[in-house]
């Protein structure tokens, strides 16, 4: 399985930076981010989305993405890589809320079958109050995936406890920007916090 993640991730790295460069060639000398440490063009990666928050409303982008937000494609049953990255996420979230910078982590599931709303209600809420989970109708989660050049693969071999491989990135979103910044899954959430709180005080002093 972890070599199917490997190769799935690849592929979504390989897209991910495609689409990077071109839109850096697209971009100006304007770049408010341009002095943050792995800087990446807004509009290359990410895009609108309809999905449903863990209290069963049906939201948006413009709905969730309020603040900075970390994003993370993920499903609870997952064994070992979500909760850990996950909770790295979280740890980022409390080193920033320390510097005064508040940010909101974000729990995709790519697994609707499963991911219920009570069910990513109770997953995320583990790890930190402000986490926020989604899901919502298959095809409202591959339309996000889409958007997000995310990779995921439901493995068929087991009907009830199946495992789903998927790339695991988390991407910083800016409400106005778009996607400015993705993590791997080596970064620390020391590294997380201090990328992130670059872009969130580049984006307060523009404004």
């Amino acid at each position: 399985m972890q070599r199917l993640i490997a190769f799935g991730a690849g592929i979504a790295v390989i897209i991910l930076i495609a689409a990077t460069y071109v839109a850096t060639m697209m971009g100006g000398e304007d770049d408010i981010f341009a002095e943050c440490p792995g800087s990446q063009s807004a509009g290359a990666v990410g895009g609108p989305f309809t999905l449903v928050d863990e209290n069963g409303q049906t939201v948006t982008d413009q709905d969730v993405i309020t603040e900075p937000t970390l994003l993370y494609f993920g499903y609870t049953f997952c064994p070992d890589v979500c909760p850990l990255d996950s909770q790295r996420n979280a740890d980022a979230t409390d080193i920033l809320a320390e510097q005064g910078i508040s940010v909101r982590p974000v729990f995709i599931s790519i697994d609707p079958d499963r991911d219920t709303p009570e069910v990513v209600a109770a997953f995320t809420d583990y790890f930190h109050e402000k986490m926020l989970g989604l899901t919502g109708s298959p095809e409202q989660v591959a339309a996000a995936s889409r958007a997000y050049k995310t990779y995921y693969k439901k493995n068929d071999d087991d009907p009830q406890f199946y495992t789903v491989d998927h790339s695991t990135f988390t991407y910083l979103v800016m409400p106005g920007y778009g996607v400015v910044d993705f993590y791997r899954r080596d970064d620390s959430a020391d590294t997380i916090a201090t990328r992130t709180a670059c872009f969130a005080e580049a984006a307060a002093t523009a404004n």
